[in-house]
């Protein structure tokens, strides 16, 4: 079983109207869907983009093989031979653009545009949203952590809580776009060249007769990388006195005690009386490091309590994102091709938030010159030449009360071309490249949009063409 080929990683139903499609020979009609998420996660005032790596993988390694076209012949639907014969020839030969990874994003605007055959565009769905909510939401959380201490080192160390292999490495990997420093993530390290950290476990120390020979025992093996865990016993009698002895020890021999883990307790009283007794003994250059169950709400609480702590491991809270589990992007239709036009579509529901905008549209960051700072994202159908225009005029329909003019200003559109007509027309950067956009990033919005606690709404504005468009189609639709 090839469990690199992801073709069938979708819902039964993306076949079945497939299928359907292909049934009524509507399947190379070309369809426009926009990618998007309705409300930020965490009460969070923004989201990071993450995800399109595996996406761009995903979509040039879309194969149906004879083990998929077999599994298929199985199912109660009796999909027709022929449909089965054109599925062994099927690739994607659509476009896709895409805001690049790092991208801070809001709610209810396009993050990624599809436009292809129904045949491909529908297929394609299922996996493209697992892929950009799971990361996504990953980033965002660990953005919010680093952002309560940006001084501090961050660590995940989250793999043995995540849900199963796949969330671990990528979840690694997007922690790492959004400011993380590193991973205990073996698998991630090697596949994205993530810095690997490790200390050891308390069973280490349960293995020896005593704490102070199992740190003296580590310490021969790692002189210059030793990290001592300091809670099995006894922190403050027993963990940290042995650690500062073996760190004595290290400096007689010409080597350093690179630094203590906290894992348990108060973790506010304990890192404050360890500071005390690694500075009192000379030790002021060895580091603190603090887990147990930590997340951005814990890590502040500390800072305000004078917590002595240099460097984070953050697990379980992170990986499984566990106040907000699920991003909750969608993927909608917006527009039909119809010979050489585009015809706008547009979904209503009871619930305002799941009216979609109809359209083929790009999305543009508004900058004001005078400050260099966002000022607001401005949504635009595709002819309209944003950067022309003296004035643009922005309208939020969600939060109207942020209607306002802008004129000293210029467009940075965030819609990139991914793939044109099937072929791979972006080159993939590296990590650490989209890490370092990612910070380059923040800079260019005022704090109020990105704090932690009762965040200011940021301004997602519909140009007045576009709004004249839903508004038409909303009344046509009554």
């Amino acid at each position: 079983m090839d469990l690199a080929n992801l073709t069938l990683h979708t819902d039964k139903y993306q076949i079945n109207m497939i299928y359907a499609h292909w049934k009524m020979k509507r399947h190379n009609k070309i369809r426009v869907f926009d990618a998007y998420f309705r409300k930020n996660p965490f009460n969070n005032g923004y989201a990071v983009f993450a995800g399109l790596e595996r996406i761009v993988d995903y979509i040039n390694a879309l194969k149906f093989s004879e083990e998929h076209i077999e599994y298929l012949r199985s199912q109660q639907e009796s999909y027709d031979e022929e449909f089965l014969n054109e599925l062994r020839d099927f690739s994607f030969t659509g476009n896709l653009y895409s805001v690049e990874e790092g991208t801070i994003i809001f709610p209810n605007e396009p993050i990624i545009r599809v436009e292809a055959r129904i045949f491909e565009a529908q297929l394609i769905e299922t996996a493209l949203l697992n892929f950009m909510n799971y990361q996504t939401l990953i980033a965002t959380k660990a953005s919010r952590i680093k952002r309560v201490s940006p001084e501090s080192t961050f660590f995940e160390f989250g793999t043995r809580r995540a849900q199963e292999a796949d969330a671990a490495i990528w979840g690694s990997r997007s922690a790492y776009i959004a400011g993380f420093d590193g991973t205990s993530n073996m698998e991630s390290g090697k596949r994205f060249g993530i810095p690997s950290i490790g200390t050891h476990a308390h069973s280490w120390i349960m293995d020896f007769e005593t704490e102070l020979e199992a740190f003296r025992a580590y310490a021969d093996v790692f002189p210059d990388h030793t990290v001592l865990l300091v809670d099995t016993y006894d922190t403050l009698r027993s963990g940290v006195p042995n650690a500062i002895k073996v760190g004595k020890e290290l400096e007689a021999k010409g080597h350093r005690l690179k630094g203590i883990r906290l894992d348990s307790g108060d973790l506010s009283y304990l890192s404050k009386s360890a500071r005390k007794l690694l500075d009192d003994a000379g030790l002021d250059y060895v580091t603190i490091v603090a887990s147990n169950d930590l997340d951005e709400n814990v890590i502040l609480d500390l800072k305000v309590q004078g917590a002595k702590i240099d460097a984070w491991g953050v697990g379980t809270q992170l990986i499984t994102a566990a106040d907000n589990p699920s991003l909750g992007g969608v993927y909608k239709l917006v527009a039909r091709k119809e010979e050489d036009e585009y015809i706008p579509v547009i979904k209503i529901s009871g619930n305002p938030e799941k009216i979609t905008t109809p359209g083929l549209k790009t999305v543009y960051r508004i900058i004001e010159k005078s400050t260099n700072k966002a000022e607001g994202d401005y949504i635009a159908f595709l002819d309209e030449d944003v950067n022309s225009k003296e004035k643009i005029r922005m309208f939020d329909p969600v939060h109207t009360y942020l209607q306002k003019d802008i004129s000293d200003f210029y467009a940075i559109e965030l819609l990139k071309p991914i793939f044109v007509n099937g072929a791979q027309v972006y080159q993939l950067p590296t990590l650490e490249q989209i890490r370092e956009y990612h910070n380059q990033q923040t800079n260019i919005f005022w704090e109020e949009y990105l704090r932690k606690l009762n965040p200011e709404h940021y301004p997602v504005a519909l140009s007045e063409d576009v709004w004249s468009v839903k508004m038409s189609l909303l009344t046509k639709n009554k």
